[in-house]
């Protein structure tokens, strides 16, 4: 399996904003240095260093992939990567060097590559009694930009960034005309510095004062979350992120990341306990070098000396747990590892192996539970397979290494892993040894793959990595196997099968904190906390090894309006309030913090800025007096305490967000994070198959495939048209590169350009030649021969010059071509239906029967837990489903307890793809079924649009009545509806025989 990177319009976006915002580069000065970057304007200035703002798992190691060869299109061609630990080092060196990375990549600079240079411990040892630079730093050092098409990057980590080797001045070699400090080296060559992982990296900190050292011309930070700082005194001190230039260039905060569906929603589990468990409660009152001292609940002290256990305080403190000192600024250390700092609560309870094994049953119940449903989707989607992590408590746990070096003794928790999952997989077995299609027999044969693999004395069922363990010598071949499909190995734990068909059974993963930032895998649907982490650590960054989405077996990323995907987050009781402390974490990173209590400047800007992109008149005289109207703030603007909305209570600021939606975007929507014990959530919905049955009849003609035929004596005119729009000389325009110098600065989300001189042409834009037929073969739907036919016509009266060759000419065919098309056969093809049917998200063809239950995501990405029952709809409810308030949920929530309507509902995303005869397909969103006294039934079927009619939109009305009325059913209607209001009244006139 080969992964398969897309570009995402997020992450071209961040680099849009960082090639605006980046500093003109001066290709003329200073020449003489071919070692060495050219010198780029206000170089070395660090107002004019750029931050961008990117969530955990949104492609942050991509762009800034990317970024380097944007920049060396302009003449920069020597970088320098900092990460803060080895294994983000790795993992950032796979992706550099991968087949797939690079084979995307070519795709958009023709014979360019990076060099990457890769410095780890160890290189800097003395050979032959000469003290020698490593050969990838010279390498990196002396590279001249006569090698035009390569790209030369050092990757480095903070350790040896840091090292006494990085700062020696007697090495036995000269390099950058004369340096004998691999530090000083690099600074000759006037390097752009890219950090990974920003907050690990604070002013004053060793590894930021030896960034500086390398004297970066600029410097590009990229991350989640950035370094703090105290703003104020005393009481009023607050800590805030800083930012070079005050703020981000791009900000993707987390709050944009979840509720766009950029990274995966979590789920928030852990076990409960008995009462009498919780009751037994100890706050840490002071840690220090000789003793520990704990407060009970009846503010009575318990000491625990250094090297004493905890059952001295408690005897139900299990597991033989012994303070091994610390002190008040760094905290204490318990020999599991666990830090203590002043004011954690501990429970006794949660100390003992059996409540380990709680947890361990409960990751294991979880994993199979969503690999249950990765694995035996549809027969016609690609399987996805499921990992899961551990973080565990300390290595002992897992297993020490053997004193010889071949492989380790078995620690407590591992073999307790092994029994659990040994009987969980007999069981599944069972369930799955009498299956009823390829697919469940597919599943039983990997069930047995795992269980022979488990009990076989190299198994490759689970894996460990703890730090040491990368490059430890003599390293036994098990546990190097192991260490190297966690670091390196990540297309090898998304594949199902190796070469050699056999199954790659491995997909439990267990580590003690040193997978933190920067490593990550996007099937990791699972994340068990075993021990608490014991410290104020961001949530984020907790939750982030398994945030990003996931890719199925052919190596495609899944989105989530495909397949819904979430994180399932396991934590002892200690930390129930962990979903909480998420959801405030991630609401706190905004842009706008939204007053809950009254009506302020900030809301009411930006809800009069939102409102006026439809009705320019809005203002906030027309704010207020629609909130007043609907009792939602006082004369003082103070938000009321209860307000009814549309029959429902709520809050004064839950109605604000009811009127005005857009006030919930500067919020994580509620389902995006969720307490299982609070609030538990079906991941599935439930279908009311007695109502589908009423629609049996007409859903297999609805599903029935077809393909777009143009009429007799037309098909010919295809290929004219290609030909009148790529031989058209106008479509063919040179793109310019240009030198622009800016004043950038950032208001809100928007970078605002101030000013522009000096703009002159240096250079043109050239695409390359492959990617630009097959973007216009993917825009047209035309074989990429048709258009190579035409292009070459078109390109002689532009002398084949390749400078034609470029973004904006492809832009202009595609389009001229496509109005070609469209003002000409809008109304010669028709549709035929194919002699055969598929299985859809709700009806499975080989069991020839509706589904019982479909992935909640297909339905809507919200939830309205109030929503009345209604025995007409075609799924469960409450919970009520839907993607926007308007127009959707107000269809939804409308009563048609009174109508001639026995069936309606939602229709899962893409569950009828009707093909459109200009490109892709589309889709309806809603089904009503109308049934009439001694007449036929009738169905209206509805697109809903938020927003005002575009010309697209016609066509799409155009489009679907054509494909409807292909069925022969005189009963079908269909229209496209902004508003509620729109649908009842379509309703009501085909209800009273009025069409």
């Amino acid at each position: 399996m080969k992964i398969v990177l897309e570009e995402l319009r997020h992450q071209n976006e961040a680099l849009k904003r960082i090639n605006e915002s980046f500093p003109v580069i001066d290709n003329l000065k200073d020449d003489s240095l071919n070692f060495a970057n050219p010198l780029i304007e206000h170089a070395y200035e660090e107002d004019h260093f750029i931050d961008i703002k990117m969530e955990t798992g949104t492609g942050k190691t991509y762009v800034y992939t990317r970024l380097m060869y944007e920049l060396h299109k302009r003449g920069l061609f020597k970088f320098v990567i900092v990460v803060p630990s080895p294994s983000i080092k790795e993992g950032t060196k796979s992706f550099i060097e991968s087949d797939y990375a690079k084979q995307h990549f070519s795709q958009f600079y023709e014979n360019t590559n990076i060099q990457l240079n890769v410095i780890n411990n160890g290189d800097f040892k003395a050979k032959g009694g000469r003290r020698n630079f490593p050969a990838q730093l010279a390498e990196f050092i002396e590279s001249s930009r006569a090698n035009s098409n390569q790209i030369e990057v050092l990757l480095i980590n903070a350790g040896m960034l840091n090292s006494i080797s990085m700062k020696r001045d007697n090495y036995d070699q000269t390099l950058a005309g004369g340096e004998t400090s691999p530090i000083k080296a690099i600074a000759a060559t006037r390097p752009v510095v890219i950090i990974d992982e920003p907050h690990r990296f604070a002013e004053g900190n060793t590894g930021y004062k030896n960034i500086k050292k390398l004297k970066p011309q600029s410097i590009v930070r990229f991350g989640a979350t950035f370094p703090q700082k105290k703003v104020g005194r005393g009481k009023n001190a607050v800590e805030k992120p800083q930012y070079y230039q005050g703020k981000p260039q791009y900000n993707l905060n987390a709050v944009k990341s979840f509720n766009r569906g950029l990274v995966k929603g979590i789920d928030v589990i852990y076990p409960s306990l008995a009462k009498e468990v919780i009751k037994t409660t100890y706050k840490v009152k002071s840690v220090g070098k000789n003793e520990l001292i704990l407060e009970d609940t009846n503010k009575k002290e318990r000491v625990v000396q250094t090297g004493e256990n905890l059952a001295v305080a408690d005897n139900e403190f299990e597991g033989n747990i012994t303070y091994e000192g610390g002190s008040a600024k760094k905290g204490g250390r318990l020999s599991n590892d666990l830090v203590l700092m002043p004011g954690m609560k501990l429970i006794p309870g949660t100390f003992t192996e059996s409540y380990q094994e709680r947890i361990i049953k409960q990751a294991i119940d979880e994993h199979f539970r969503i690999e249950e449903q990765n694995f035996l989707r549809k027969n016609s989607d690609p399987k996805i397979k499921t990992l899961s992590l551990f973080f565990i408590d300390s290595i002992d746990s897992y297993g020490r290494r053997k004193a010889n070096g071949a492989g380790r003794d078995k620690g407590w928790l591992i073999k307790i892993f092994e029994k659990l999952l040994r009987i969980k997989l007999t069981a599944l077995i069972g369930k799955y040894s009498h299956p009823v299609n390829s697919r469940e027999q597919e599943y039983c044969e990997f069930l047995r793959a795992t269980l022979q693999s488990l009990s076989s004395e190299h198994q490759q069922v689970y894996a460990g990595y703890f730090s040491g363990d990368n490059g430890f010598k003599n390293q036994d071949d098990d546990i190097q196997a192991e260490v190297d499909d966690i670091l390196k190995n990540k297309e090898k734990m998304l594949s199902f099968k190796d070469k050699n068909g056999n199954w790659i059974t491995r997909r439990f993963l267990f580590s003690k904190w040193t997978l933190r930032e920067g490593w990550d895998n996007p099937n990791v649907f699972v994340i068990a906390k075993l021990r608490t982490s014991g410290s104020e650590n961001s949530k984020i960054q907790e939750v982030g090894r398994g945030l990003r989405l996931p890719v199925d077996e052919n190596g495609n990323r899944v989105h989530q309006d495909e397949f819904e995907s979430r994180l399932s987050f396991l934590i002892g009781y200690d930390e129930k309030d962990f979903a909480d402390s998420l959801v405030n974490e991630i609401n706190s990173d905004v842009d706008i913090q939204l007053n809950e209590e009254k009506l302020d400047e900030r809301t009411i800007k930006l809800i009069v800025e939102d409102c006026q992109k439809s009705n320019p008149e809005f203002d906030e005289n027309q704010l207020r007096n629609d909130l007043g109207e609907h009792h939602v703030i006082d004369f003082a603007g103070n938000f009321n305490d209860k307000v009814e909305i549309n029959g429902k209570i709520m809050s004064g600021f839950e109605a604000l967000e009811e009127l005005y939606p857009i006030v919930k975007q500067k919020k994580v929507a509620v389902d995006k994070v969720r307490d299982m014990q609070k609030h538990p959530q079906p991941t599935e919905v439930e279908l009311n198959k007695e109502n589908w049955n009423k629609l049996r009849g007409i859903w297999l003609k609805l599903v029935r495939r077809s393909m777009i035929v143009f009429d007799h004596g037309q098909e010919d005119q295809v290929e004219s048209i290609a030909r009148a729009a790529f031989t058209d000389g106008n479509n063919y325009v040179k793109q310019p590169i240009q030198n622009i110098r800016r004043k950038v600065h950032v208001e809100g989300e928007a970078v605002v350009n101030n000013e522009k001189e000096n703009a002159e042409v240096s250079q043109y834009e050239i695409m390359n030649y492959g990617k630009f037929l097959k973007q216009i073969s993917d825009e047209t739907s035309l074989q990429p021969a048709v258009i190579n036919k035409y292009v070459i016509e078109g390109m002689k009266a532009k002398n084949n010059e390749r400078v034609y060759i470029n973004e904006d000419t492809m832009n202009n065919l595609i389009k001229d071509f496509n109005k070609r098309f469209n003002n000409f056969f809008a109304n010669f093809y028709h549709y035929e239906s194919l002699d055969f049917n598929a299985s859809t998200s709700v009806y499975d063809l080989e069991k020839d029967d509706f589904v019982d239950k479909v992935s909640a995501g297909v339905i809507g990405d919200h939830i309205l837990t109030s929503a009345e029952p209604d025995n007409k709809y075609l799924y469960d409810r409450p919970p009520l489903r839907y993607d926007s308030t308007d127009p959707e949920l107000e269809i939804l929530e409308h009563s048609y307890k009174n109508q001639k309507i026995t069936v309606y509902g939602k229709l899962p995303k893409k569950a009828i793809k009707i093909p459109r005869y200009d490109h892709g397909t589309t889709t309806p969103d809603f089904i009503f079924k109308i049934e009439e006294d001694g007449e036929d039934d009738k169905y209206l079927m509805v697109e809903t649009k938020a927003e005002n009619r575009r010309e697209d939109d016609n066509q799409i009305v155009k489009i679907q009545e054509k494909y409807f009325n292909k069925l022969n059913e005189s009963g079908i209607y269909y229209m496209m509806a902004t508003s509620d209001q729109e649908v009842q009244e379509k309703l009501r006139r085909i209800q009273d025989g009025e069409e």
